[in-house]
């Protein structure tokens, strides 16, 4: 099991998936929230949490959330509620130090003035769609 926590430790959480494979989501959404990419953990539904108390949720479109912590402000989590799966802020864990980058999406919403060097697969917004809707 890994457990991972905010930056002020009121909220820490918990998955027995693996967390050694990085997701980066170019989309706008994740760039206005994070400042830049969002580095994420797809844990599906297996979370466990503890200080929910110190959560805020903020519906950020029809089929998901993200979550905050309203003490210290981390990131926690983006929620896709059908089917329910988390993708949680990979700097979370403290095992994703030496964790690889897998996969990045939006690709087409990248801004040019970064590149990550490792080759991932790369999908664009409609490679998503496409794969949403199977």
């Amino acid at each position: 099991m890994s457990q991972g926590q905010c930056l002020c430790g009121a909220v820490k959480i918990a998955t027995q998936q693996p967390v050694d494979k990085i997701s980066v989501c170019h989309c706008e959404m994740c760039q206005r929230w994070n400042g830049g990419p969002s580095f994420t953990i797809d844990c599906h539904s297996d979370i466990s949490i503890d200080g929910e108390e110190f959560i805020t949720r903020f519906a950020s479109s029809e089929w998901a959330e993200r979550a905050f912590c309203k003490q210290c402000g981390t990131h926690l989590f983006y929620h896709l509620h059908t089917p329910s799966s988390y993708y949680v802020s990979s700097t979370l864990f403290e095992e994703t130090k030496s964790a690889t980058l897998a996969m990045q999406i939006f690709v087409d919403s990248k801004p040019a003035y970064y590149n990550f060097i490792e080759k991932t697969p790369m999908l664009t917004e409609q490679d998503i769609i496409s794969l949403m809707s199977k």
